[in-house]
């Protein structure tokens, strides 16, 4: 077992084009990380780093004491699981878990041992001589899964696993690879770009933004105080609203105005450090919009789905362009055209920097 440390580690290629712009960090050993964030991220390109796949164009990656920018992936002491399962079609299961055993010379009899332990732990004891074609998405997974459990390497490397599954299988999917890292306790570092894999799995997320670590902490750390209007956008579904506002003398409350003369002023819990008249992106989530009659905040409902245990309200304030989405208990009701008014509780009100983006230090 291991940990994982980042030192402004950068990646550029043809020493122009930077696609990882100095990530700094330190994984803890037996810590679960995720890496999260939209296709071209460098969420894939910062995992392969790690494996030795991509080369390190500056800073530093250790793994344990070992510094291993230098370092072949086999020497690295990590097993990793792709996408695409990465199987060979002509051998079994057995074959298939075995193979890199095999290569690294460990004795047979430990072999055997080794992938019919981890056989058992992923229910994979009856399928042993079956073929990767014979098998589900499911069960193909499971193998590719077994294959680096039986290495017992330092670390595991996910790079996006689930993402050929379907939605049901992959609810399934993630309970088995926490439940198997809680077990074996070994450091991992998975790739996604589905917030609620992240959410779900991680004991910390890395939100990635066009190469740059934009925020790293703990899932609800990542939620409850986003540290940045990307990050406030990108974790959490349905997304965060956002709404141009300009801070009340005092700090203390936000003035909104929208198109077509709508007005609306949300307390806030703390006063916030900006200056009076700031202008400020004020981003409200929408499980924090509630039903009130005088509310300050009037919305014009556009559409309401129905979702079950919750319903989704679509609606705008005023005539801008932005809609505002509201999540609210399952047997609310609404029609397109009606008014409805909202609150906020002032704890919930998130404020951004509207030039940056930034998250407002509150006073």
């Amino acid at each position: 077992m291991a940990g994982v440390s980042f030192k402004d580690v950068r990646k550029t290629y043809d020493n122009k084009i930077e696609v990882i712009h100095g990530v700094d960090m330190t994984i803890a050993d037996g810590e679960f990380i995720v890496i999260v964030g939209p296709s071209g991220c460098g969420k894939s390109t910062l995992l392969r780093m790690v494996a030795g796949l991509e080369r390190i164009t500056g800073g530093e990656i250790s793994i344990g004491e070992r510094v291993v920018n230098e370092l072949e992936p086999k020497d690295r002491d990590i097993a990793m699981v792709f996408q695409n399962y990465a199987l060979y079609p002509h051998m079994t299961v057995y074959e298939n878990m075995a193979y890199g055993l095999k290569i690294a010379k460990v004795p047979k009899a430990e072999i055997d041992q080794r992938v019919r332990d981890a056989a058992k732990t992923l229910e994979l004891g009856q399928l042993l001589e079956r073929r990767p074609r014979q098998l589900s998405g499911g069960q193909r997974q499971r193998v590719a899964m077994g294959r680096a459990i039986v290495r017992k390497p330092a670390v595991f490397l996910f790079d996006e696993p689930l993402s050929n599954l379907d939605a049901k299988l992959r609810v399934q999917m993630r309970l088995e690879i926490k439940r198997l890292q809680r077990e074996l306790g070994v450091t991992s570092i998975y790739v996604t770009h589905d917030q609620v894999e992240a959410m779900t799995l991680a004991d910390r997320l890395i939100v990635m933004n066009a190469g740059i670590a934009d925020q790293i902490g703990t899932p609800m750390d990542v939620y409850d105080r986003p540290a940045s209007v990307f990050v406030a956008g990108f974790i959490g579904s349905p997304a965060m609203n956002f709404l141009a506002g300009r801070v009340a003398e005092g700090g203390r409350a936000i003035e909104l105005a929208g198109q077509g003369g709508a007005r609306a002023t949300l307390a806030l819990a703390r006063a916030t450090t900006a200056a009076a008249g700031a202008a400020v992106a004020v981003g409200l989530r929408p499980e924090h919009l509630a039903p009130a009659d005088g509310g300050p905040l009037e919305l014009t409902v556009e559409l309401a789905e129905p979702l079950g245990a919750d319903s989704l309200l679509h609606g705008r304030f005023g005539e801008s362009r932005e809609t505002v989405t509201v999540r609210l208990p399952g047997h609310v009701r609404a029609n397109p055209g009606e008014t409805r008014r909202f609150t906020v509780d002032p704890g919930h009100v998130h404020l951004f920097d509207s030039q940056t983006g930034k998250r407002l230090a509150d006073a």
